[in-house]
């Protein structure tokens, strides 16, 4: 970590969390965070994601820049892929705040933002604005008063979905009540129908991902499974936050909301080596949850990611992350003398 980011982590972290976010943001679309410019890359990172190329398999998480305020600044971040949100089809303020907090000696944050957006006309206008480069995606949500959520989904893909290198139906946030209902088989096989549909009279038609809760019980992962297969999503994204609280230290650890960061690793990796088990690799999984470093990454990888996305690791370790990551990949492969598809997967009976 370069001084300039230690100094302005140590600053951001005397500020409320949520404020220390909106300037996180803010500075970073007024260009004032150091970025590497390009992401890390090389032959062995090169891999693609549902048919996207991607430099390199670190990418960012939804949920940092719900409304593409900084897409430009984070596509130079050095991450392989960004992906932005979740938008919903109209703009809503989210929960009450304080919805923000940093559980530092747990390495973790729990947040109850509950979807606040500023609309998916908005979002869309801002990512179709966007300079080339790496591909950016769209996690796409329901709006809490919304009589229909499922048709909240399909109406954000058709209103922002050409803006976008790739969706994300998320049905997993456990902060918008009742969304997680959205998961079980029959529910989610309807949601995933409109949503592809959708998609499909689209001029681009990117690619959709699903992504998951790390509270599901095996039937209900096999049940997402077997739905990914049949509706034929291009990804499956796991894990979202949790609400378990497991092993906590903090004393902010009973506040309500999504727990995410390093308590976060064992339990979403778990979820993802079944879910590798359970479609014999035949759908690119993202492995999201707790990863801080590239030891992390990899075992990601090992439990059945093609990809990987950071996000809370980044409040206290700063945008060198991936960039680190990524690099520490690279040379990892070349020691042990393997490729991205070779890796993947191959470790995912260890977390059985």
């Amino acid at each position: 970590m370069r001084i300039i980011e230690r100094l302005g982590l140590a600053a951001l972290h005397r500020l409320d969390p949520e404020r220390a976010h909106d300037l996180s943001i803010r500075a970073l679309a007024a260009g004032l965070v150091p970025l590497p410019g390009a992401p890390v890359t090389s032959d062995l990172l090169r891999t693609h994601l549902a048919g996207l190329p991607l430099a390199n398999p670190v990418g960012l998480a939804a949920g940092y820049d719900k409304n593409a305020r900084a897409v430009a600044a984070l596509m130079k971040a050095g991450f392989g892929f960004v992906e932005i949100g979740a938008a919903t089809p109209r703009p809503q303020p989210g929960n009450p705040k304080p919805r923000l907090f940093r559980l530092t000696p747990d390495r973790a944050i729990i947040n109850r933002f509950g979807f606040n957006n500023e609309g998916a006309q908005a979002i869309a206008a801002r990512l179709a604005a966007r300079p080339a480069g790496i591909p950016v995606g769209l996690n796409i949500g329901a709006n809490k008063d919304s009589a229909d959520r499922a048709a909240d989904f399909a109406e954000v893909v058709r209103i922002a979905g050409d803006s976008a290198d790739f969706l994300t139906v998320n049905v997993s946030s456990p902060n918008t009540e009742k969304l997680r209902d959205l998961q079980g088989a029959r529910a989610l096989a309807a949601l995933l129908a409109g949503v592809i549909e959708a998609r499909d009279r689209l001029v681009r038609r990117p690619p959709v991902f699903v992504k998951i809760a790390p509270d599901l019980d095996d039937a209900g992962i096999t049940d997402i499974a077997a739905v990914a297969r049949e509706t034929r999503v291009q990804a499956i994204i796991a894990t979202n936050t949790t609400l378990s609280r497991d092993g906590l230290r903090d004393p902010q650890r009973d506040q309500a909301g999504g727990l995410s960061g390093a308590p976060l690793f064992a339990r979403s990796t778990q979820v993802l080596a079944r879910l590798w088990r359970e479609t014999g690799g035949a759908i690119p999984l993202i492995g999201v949850g707790g990863i801080g470093s590239a030891d992390q990454a990899w075992e990601k990888l090992r439990a059945g990611a093609s990809a990987v996305q950071i996000y809370s690791a980044l409040i206290y370790e700063g945008f060198s992350l991936a960039a680190t990551i990524a690099g520490e990949l690279d040379a990892r492969l070349a020691r042990e003398g393997l490729t991205l598809p070779e890796l993947t997967g191959s470790g995912a009976g260890d977390w059985a």
